[in-house]
């Protein structure tokens, strides 16, 4: 069984000894983070955490003769949650789009050497990470701080939930800002900028080290899960690259969920500026670029134009030409990661007028995506093979076939979409089954892959065109602090 607790969903699905998903075993509970006007963006742990049963409820209520062999999880990276002497949660999980922290990541690179933090730790000075949020929270929120005893993820509390006891995946470790990717181990430096220190972080541990023996109650609940083993929690980012069969430097990942991001596995170096390094394991690492915009850009564009139904906009997509309308978007609803790390950026619009239509603000606002991640591949192709081939999974892409095509032509190479509609959840089982003993290799578990989306030559012009403007527009208004 496979848990995959995501920033917009739950899900709990069945897979066979081969990676393989099982019919009609998949459940999923959608919900939405609480935002802020000054850019919060949090989750209520309880209510991830009652999504989570009830998946697990659906998936194994009423079914005989399996035999289950564990128990994965996977969970978003960067979420910090803070929990009391009784092992209680008593802050929200502050969410890798809450941009709060942005003066106090600031703060951080005027004082700290970037560069070499960069380099340890794999991540930028960022409000997304861990060392700006601590220090945001013990200034804005002094008394919610000083009644956490200890930090972490929302993995390690559906731990805690289920065994009473807890510990850190080094994956989960590596998308803190506070982990030396290295060493594999706490970076002392960043705690003490962060203004914390180890004894307040949960033990390390490594994907393979499973919990055995669920507490009474959900023992008696779950009786077919009370004695196989579950595994620690290991970051979406990782566990969608596997599931997508991107697991070394021929393949380069890209996945549009509710954010977007590009990642290839393997290469041990310290990332570019722009990029960021993370892990799988103590073995493996993964390197690549995350934006803050992705199918949260669509959400809202389609929420707030009252667009029509998706087919409709499928089909106007897909007859639309690139570029033709003229605007130029900064999709930066939730702020900006990569390429450019600047956490206080806004979204902006230009080229307005009254003859623009909904359906062309939504296909600016899509190209715009399209561009971020064209920025990123281009930092990132020189870590993966040559000619490394491009593998598209997620919700966001599998629902609008046109949006795959605009990012083929706007990074200018065939993309090829996974067969894989769950890729996070199937990554997650994979990894689990290779723990088990069960999958010797991972690259032997690839299955087909789907549809490929041709860059046309002409189109992929027009989108270098539409990404210098976009690049001036950008420079423009952050010169000016207008965005």
């Amino acid at each position: 069984m496979a848990l995959d607790v995501g920033t917009s969903s739950a899900r709990a699905a069945m897979y066979d000894a081969g990676g393989r998903p099982l019919p009609d075993r998949f459940h999923q509970i959608p919900y939405e983070p609480a935002t802020t006007a000054d850019g919060g963006v949090e989750h209520d742990p309880a209510r991830l955490f009652d999504a989570v049963v009830a998946c697990v409820d659906e998936v194994q209520r009423g079914r005989g003769g399996d035999e289950l062999l564990g128990v994965a999880v996977t969970t978003f990276w960067h979420g910090l949650l803070g929990f009391d002497a009784a092992q209680r949660p008593v802050t929200p999980v502050y969410m890798w789009a809450d941009t709060r922290a942005a003066g106090e990541a600031a703060l951080l690179r005027s004082s700290l050497d970037a560069a070499a933090v960069h380099a340890r730790t794999g991540c930028h000075l960022h409000s997304c990470y861990w060392p700006a949020k601590l220090r945001w929270l013990a200034r804005a929120r002094p008394e919610e701080m000083r009644r956490v005893t200890r930090w972490g993820s929302f993995g390690e509390y559906l731990e805690l939930q289920l065994f009473g006891a807890a510990a850190t995946s080094v994956s989960m470790a590596s998308g803190t800002g506070v982990f030396d990717q290295d060493a594999c181990a706490w970076d002392a430096e960043a705690l003490a900028a962060a203004g914390v220190d180890a004894r307040q972080l949960f033990p390390l541990c490594d994907r393979g080290d499973s919990r055995l023996e669920l507490r009474t109650r959900w023992a008696g609940r779950w009786r077919k899960l009370r004695r196989v083993p579950w595994f620690p929690a290991v970051g979406d980012g990782a566990a969608g690259s596997v599931g997508s069969d991107c697991t070394d430097a021929t393949r380069i990942a890209l996945n549009v969920g509710t954010s977007a991001a590009m990642r290839v596995v393997g290469p041990s170096v310290a990332p570019p500026p722009g990029l960021w390094r993370y892990r799988i394991d103590r073995r493996l690492s993964i390197v690549g670029g995350a934006t803050s915009e992705g199918g949260n850009v669509y959400a809202w564009l389609s929420d707030v134009l009252k667009l029509p139904p998706e087919a409709s906009v499928e089909a106007a997509l897909a007859r639309a030409l690139p570029d033709a309308h003229h605007l130029t978007v900064l999709p930066f609803l939730a702020g900006e990661r990569a390429p450019g790390w600047r956490d206080d950026r806004r979204a902006a619009i230009t080229g307005l007028s009254l003859h623009t239509t909904p359906l062309e603000i939504l296909q600016s606002g899509l190209e715009a995506v399209a561009l971020r991640l064209a920025a990123i591949h281009a930092l990132l192709a020189p870590l993966a093979d040559a000619g490394a081939a491009i593998v598209a999974s997620g919700g966001a892409l599998a629902r609008l076939r046109a949006w795959t095509q605009m990012i083929a032509d706007a990074i200018g190479r065939p993309v090829s979409a996974s067969r894989e509609t769950e890729a996070t959840s199937r990554g997650a089982a994979l990894l689990a089954l290779q723990s088990l003993g069960v999958v010797r290799d991972l690259a032997t578990a690839r299955a087909p892959l789907g549809e490929t989306f041709e860059p046309a030559p002409a189109r992929h012009a027009r989108y270098q065109a539409a990404l210098a403007r976009q690049r001036r527009l950008d420079a423009l208004l952050f010169e000016r602090g207008l965005a």
